[in-house]
């Protein structure tokens, strides 16, 4: 398989879906603005987008595709089914369970997860009835997930990353032709969401259905192969709960502040997403399959320089995305959200999240890599041990930071602990012999910070002559913004070049393996 040519795909994708997920936030943020509407909503999407987080997108891929993979080059199709038949028979069942119960005990959910909606009855009364509404989402969302780890593990990456841009489609006509239907307006938004993932999971069919991997769920408790998993994913689960505890906890923060701090959050946490998404997440998925391949037949080496190159492509796209957010961080706030009853207020506020939050990029990225690692060599108890030590932290640091920053000190201690968890992470697999620091990757460093101190030098200097403030036009400020992004982009490219930084010969070298 070739990496790279796998990992441009994703990434377009992934590209693709966010700025999708961006036109859908633009369409909320103008059609309802930051109130205790837009806040119960984010807040009632957080629970099932949590659960999914935790059960599938953490957990079950990191104990499912291992297994899935050993099963597709060692067992005959229809034990391989079989196995994916059981499984998928749990799941159903589970969720279906989980719905209901989360349904009936809504009200308990929403004092838990935001405690100071308490003091607004309307505010509380509407986030229950639109976590109501949209529970069942986790059930779609996680099948959906289940069929994106298949059809990862055969090499069709760009298919599930579109995806999620069904359901951004869903929201954008919903927000847009339908506010009106129903009151409060915000309604109309968990019936988009309900919708788009019905749609969202239909649509990976064909393909499952193309590698014969279209199956009907069955309970089977003594499959070999579901064990297996029931075995290996606690240890990740647990892991997985340090995450998600910590983005409880935050919202508790939040609903404690001032009215929009939810809100704020949430679009300056859409920002950061963006990068992490396109390089983090699409690194990590397309490495995940090739690590445990060599994992699995004791290719070491390659392992290794699988690690290392996913590593260099990580701080060379990183770094630069970091810097960028930093600096452009008002001028993106208002080009993408100012609109409608979105005010200079709440891009100032929005503005000062997504700067603390940009100080972690680099780490978080670098972070979803080094986990990869270790699961894919079904290492599990050494992340899930720093994810707790790192929930620690990022807990103690939260109400000492949000005294000083409000609701911002929230994402300041988000990229602290992300710091401390990659560092511990590098270290564990240092001393592991599984990655390794020698002069070479010194340099790579020194150059890789010339290149970027060259971006940033020219960056600032367009900033000075091309302001991106107080221009009436949309389409001047997204013109403006395209010319300074591809200028800088330029640069720094360039910049690369003659500085000898290139990952393309890291990759050669694997494939000759």
């Amino acid at each position: 398989m070739n990496l790279l040519k796998s990992l441009f795909s994703l990434s377009f994708m992934t590209l693709i879906s966010r700025i999708l997920g961006f036109l859908r936030d633009l369409t909320i943020a103008h059609s309802f603005g930051v109130s205790i509407y837009t806040d119960a909503f984010f807040v009632a999407f957080k629970i099932p987008n949590l659960l999914r987080r935790l059960f599938f997108e953490g957990a079950f891929s990191q104990s499912f595709i291992p297994i899935l993979i050993r099963y597709k080059s060692t067992k005959e199709i229809k034990y391989l089914k079989n196995f994916i038949s059981s499984l998928l028979g749990l799941i159903i069942v589970f969720l279906i369970i989980i719905t209901i119960l989360g349904i009936i005990f809504s009200h308990y959910l929403i004092k838990f997860s935001a405690p100071g909606f308490i003091q607004s009855l309307q505010k509380f009364q509407v986030s229950c009835t639109l976590l109501k509404i949209m529970f069942p989402y986790i059930l779609l969302v996680s099948l959906s997930s289940l069929s994106s780890c298949i059809l990862n593990s055969w090499g069709y990456f760009s298919i599930p990353a579109l995806a999620s841009s069904i359901l951004n489609i869903t929201i954008v006509i919903f927000s847009f032709f339908l506010n009106d239907f129903l009151k409060p307006p915000i309604l109309i938004l968990a019936w988009s969401v309900i919708i788009g993932g019905i749609f969202q999971f239909l649509y990976q069919l064909p393909y499952l259905s193309k590698i014969n991997m279209l199956v009907i769920p069955k309970l089977n408790f003594k499959n070999i192969g579901f064990l297996k998993f029931l075995k290996k994913i606690w240890p990740s689960l647990i892991g997985s709960c340090a995450n998600q505890i910590s983005l409880i906890f935050n919202t508790i923060f939040n609903s404690l502040l001032s009215v929009g701090s939810i809100s704020w959050m949430y679009y300056a946490d859409r920002l950061i997403e963006f990068p992490i998404g396109i390089l983090g997440v699409s690194l990590s998925t397309v490495l995940f399959p090739s690590l445990s391949k060599s994992y699995s037949k004791n290719k070491l080496i390659e392992y290794k320089q699988l690690i290392q190159w996913g590593l260099k492509i990580g701080l060379i796209l990183s770094f630069p995305s970091a810097i960028i957010l930093f600096i452009l961080s008002k001028p993106l706030v208002i080009i993408l959200f100012q609109y409608g009853k979105f005010t200079n207020f709440d891009v100032l506020m929005t503005q000062k999240a997504l700067e603390l939050y940009a100080l972690g990029l680099v780490a978080v990225i670098l972070v979803k890599i080094l986990s990869t690692a270790f699961y894919a060599s079904q290492e599990v108890k050494i992340p899930t041990r720093i994810s707790l030590f790192t929930l620690l932290i990022t807990q103690i640091l939260n109400p000492c930071l949000i005294f000083y920053f409000q609701h911002a000190g929230l994402a300041l201690s988000f990229s602290i602990s992300a710091w401390v968890n990659f560092f511990l992470l590098y270290w564990k697999l240092y001393q592991k012999k599984l990655i390794y620091f020698k002069l070479n990757e010194l340099i790579f460093i020194l150059r890789l910070l010339i290149a970027i101190f060259s971006m940033t030098f020219v960056l600032i200097f367009m900033l000075y002559f091309i302001p991106l403030y107080d221009i009436s036009s949309l389409f001047n400020k997204i013109a403006r913004l395209f010319i300074i992004l591809f200028v800088t982009g330029i640069i720094y490219l360039t910049s690369l070049y003659f500085l000898g930084i290139s990952f393309l010969n890291n990759f050669n070298n694997i494939k000759k393996k």
